[in-house]
């Protein structure tokens, strides 16, 4: 295959645009917390982004697109230390069937490895060590993202081939699944996956001092809006990228993506008024989110039109479902479950639905909906039954909880030995108490959705 040099210029841009989206993550997420904690939640972000690289470039590649191990994940020893990766036999670099040298591909995986382990940080905010997530970003994203990559994307039991769950049902034509499951940029493998993960981590994590009694607004909701935009940016190269190479498919993926983020926005907002009276700034972000997570999987599979009702779809569920956790009582700091499992959830099943021509909407009977509907399923359980036993081994070894003085005083101080804002270092520094009261006045500055969801399903 020969070098298709706009191609690759197409997917470096791509890897570079997704690879923005975990700093972008990190300020959604930060302003989403309370002052005494954002630089801890910041460097979960990019503490992850320093591991996962590390052990993408060992093993996580080859775990991913090596050669399969009973459907279930890659040889880890195949392509170890991108061993074979780079260049083929006569010292050329190896061409991918795009036209695109290997290692660009690497770069481009690695990096929805990165942002799919930052998500599920959002589940625990203000509360754990910083040491036992460093751990846990390691262990999870080899044995949970890598083999759920490898299961729907590298061939194995989750994708199209002959092998695979699809195949298994409706049968083979020419190789591969007769009907075969659709996950363009990651339903499954990221939102599905850092989703489940999320929710049981905030389940063994359990709540934070005063969930459910005490308002935990955002504290900086320019910081929200600004990294929403940095990721409804990135996720141009996480969606349209996934076509992996600049043609029609990634025009098409480019516009469905604005059309159901769009849709979402509108949608979330709308549920916010109906329910709360406020249309706020942090439901127009999380609408961008929402829709974003929604037609990941479906870029590819429809048309501007049937992704305005995804994307309107998932912001009003997604706006819904944020405050399950209040009715259920579990703490999910940053709305993990509600908006990307939920999302990607509507997504991925969605599909099944509107998909052109194979959608049930459209003709295509209901095989495509059972199919999608399966795959959810089976990734919801791979990943939170691996999560259960990562999160319940690092509970008993290094522990989840920093100190109840740490969580009350503020995780920045303590752990990290900085605080963002010299008002709230200061006072703790000459106080060494509780700075409950000056956060409690912080937080009344802000009436947003955070607020709404302490006063109306806390009740």
């Amino acid at each position: 295959m020969e070098l298709d040099t706009g191609a690759t210029a197409w997917m470096l841009m791509s890897a570079s645009l997704v690879l923005l989206m975990t700093p972008g993550l990190a300020f959604f997420y930060g302003g989403m917390v309370r002052g005494k904690s954002v630089l801890n939640m910041l460097m979960m972000s990019f503490s992850a982004m320093a591991v996962i690289v590390v052990v993408y470039v060992l093993w996580g590649w080859s775990m991913s697109y090596g050669s399969d191990v009973m459907g279930l994940f890659g040889n880890p020893f195949d392509q170890f230390g991108l061993s074979g990766t780079i260049y083929d036999d006569a010292g050329e670099f190896v061409i991918d069937d795009f036209g695109v040298p290997a290692v660009v591909g690497v770069a481009f995986q690695v990096t929805f490895a990165i942002i799919t382990t930052a998500l599920i940080s959002g589940a625990i905010a203000d509360r754990v060590k910083f040491g036992t997530w460093v751990a846990f970003t390691a262990l999870w994203v080899t044995v949970s993202y890598f083999p759920l990559a490898h299961m729907v994307w590298g061939g194995g039991f989750l994708s199209g081939s002959e092998t695979g769950l699809a195949a298994r049902i409706f049968g083979v034509t020419d190789g591969a699944a007769t009907v075969a499951p659709i996950d363009f940029a990651g339903g499954t493998v990221v939102h599905i996956n850092a989703g489940i993960a999320g929710l049981v981590l905030a389940l063994i994590v359990g709540k934070r001092r005063g969930f459910g009694r005490e308002p935990m607004r955002p504290h900086n909701l320019p910081f929200v809006m600004l990294g929403a935009a940095l990721l409804w940016f990135g996720w141009f190269g996480f969606n349209a990228g996934s076509a992996f190479t600049a043609d029609g498919t990634a025009g098409l993926a480019w516009v469905n993506t604005t059309a159901a983020t769009a849709a979402a926005i509108l949608a979330w907002l709308l549920t916010e008024k109906i329910r709360d009276g406020h249309a706020t700034s942090l439901g127009a972000a999380s609408g961008i989110v929402a829709g974003l997570v929604a037609i990941t999987p479906a870029a590819g599979a429809l048309t501007p039109v049937t992704s305005l009702v995804l994307g309107a779809v998932a912001g009003a569920l997604c706006a819904l479902a944020v405050g399950l956790k209040y009715r259920f009582g579990f703490d999910d700091s940053l709305d993990v479950v509600g908006v990307h499992l939920v999302g990607g959830l509507v997504g991925t099943v969605g599909i099944g639905f509107l998909a052109t021509d194979t959608g049930l909407l459209f003709g295509g009977g209901v095989e495509l909906l059972v199919v999608q509907v399966l795959i959810a399923v089976v990734a919801m359980v791979f990943s939170g039954l691996v999560t259960l036993v990562i999160g319940l081994i690092l509970k008993a070894t290094m522990g989840w909880r920093v100190p109840d003085e740490v969580e009350i005083n503020g995780v920045d101080l303590a752990v990290h030995g900085e605080s963002a804002y010299e008002t709230l270092g200061g006072a703790r520094r000459s106080s060494g108490g509780d700075t409950a009261g000056l956060m409690g006045r912080a937080d009344t500055a802000h009436d947003d959705r955070g607020s709404a969801r302490v006063t109306t399903e806390a009740k």
